[in-house]
């Protein structure tokens, strides 16, 4: 059964206040255009509230001071965290447990918790310790002693190694690999000889980890993530990295390995850091930006490698420039080649 709420109770749910009817029943967020009678729509950004004029929402979660009239609103200071809890509260359904589905494999000496769900396809090994209201969708994969903490969902074919450890709350997406083997080799002449990967990952709680994205076991210890993480899609984690809390990765970043990596960073798409380094609380890295030494916190970069931004965009301007710049400086050594040559020969 679909849930609807009150505006009121909307507005309690995130901390707001209502300005209108709070009765009216809502029933779905839809965007600003296509919203009808019993939708509430929402404006991130105050420069479009004259669009939302025409709306035919119930009810628009705006910023303080943002006025609409005729409409009613539910006002808050954050409209997108709203927008989020609010679809959350209305839309996202945790699915009923179902418990052990035929066609899964599990180990007689894996625990399972009360209300865990296994779907066909999933293999548990020896040892492994699943929490409670767990759902593990086919061809999930857990080797031998891994733990799963509660109210986790791994994603159909998500993989967790060998005695790597999940907190609670934790979200892979498909095919996410959690403790692949670290990327170790010693020369041996021409050749290279495998360093083995002894060490494990352990993700701390309410983490998410996107699709395809790799966290490599460490060589020795661990590679930590810690609680809050958002990696996105085909993100590279190497080695005994350990990467802060709240800090969020766009699609295909990559750290190199004993990278450590302070509390709410953010990397934009393809950025990414060379391995050892230490980088400092609160940076935030453009998309394809790259770090090659230890960064300080609270900066923003961009570029590779990476400098101040601002410093950046005016590097940028700059760039489709160089040909004739190039030009001009050759047309200048010539010159002086020239008043040389005839000082000379004065």
């Amino acid at each position: 059964m679909a849930t609807t709420a009150t505006l009121r109770e909307l507005a309690d749910l995130v901390g707001g206040s209502v300005l209108g009817d709070e009765s009216i029943r809502i029933g779905q967020v839809a965007p600003i255009d296509a919203a009808r009678e019993g939708d509430i729509t929402f404006l991130a950004n105050p420069k479009y509230a004259a669009k939302a004029k025409g709306t035919r929402a119930s009810a628009v979660i705006v910023a303080p001071g943002v006025e609409v009239p005729g409409l009613n609103l539910l006002v808050v200071k954050n409209p997108y965290l709203a927008f989020a809890k609010i679809l959350t509260h209305l839309k996202v359904v945790r699915p009923e447990p179902k418990g052990v589905m035929e066609g899964a494999w599990i180990h007689p000496s894996a625990i399972l918790e009360e209300d865990v769900t296994v779907y066909p396809g999933c293999t548990i090994g020896e040892g492994v310790r699943v929490g409670r209201g767990t759902i593990l969708y086919p061809r999930v994969t857990l080797y031998d002693r891994v733990q799963v903490g509660e109210e986790c969902v791994l994603h159909a074919g998500a993989i967790v190694r060998e005695e790597c450890r999940l907190g609670n709350r934790v979200i892979l997406q498909p095919a996410a690999v959690i403790g692949s083997d670290g990327f170790g080799f010693a020369p041996d002449g021409p050749r290279y000889f495998k360093i083995p990967q002894v060490g494990i990952v352990v993700v701390e709680d309410d983490v998410e980890i996107g699709a395809c994205s790799c966290i490599d076991r460490a060589a020795m210890g661990e590679t930590r993530i810690r609680r809050g993480v958002k990696l996105d899609n085909m993100v590279q984690i190497g080695h005994n990295v350990t990467v802060g809390e709240d800090t969020v990765m766009a699609a295909q970043v990559g750290i190199a390995g004993s990278t450590v990596i302070g509390n709410h960073c953010t990397f934009g798409g393809q950025a990414g850091t060379a391995g050892h380094l230490r980088i400092g609380d609160n940076v935030m890295i453009g998309g394809r930006g790259g770090i090659t030494s230890h960064t300080e916190g609270n900066q923003v970069l961009s570029g590779a490698p990476a400098i101040p931004h601002k410093d950046w965009l005016k590097a940028s301007m700059s760039f489709a420039k160089l040909p004739e710049m190039r030009r001009e400086l050759s047309r200048l050594k010539n010159q002086v080649e020239a008043l040389e040559k005839l000082l000379k020969e004065k």
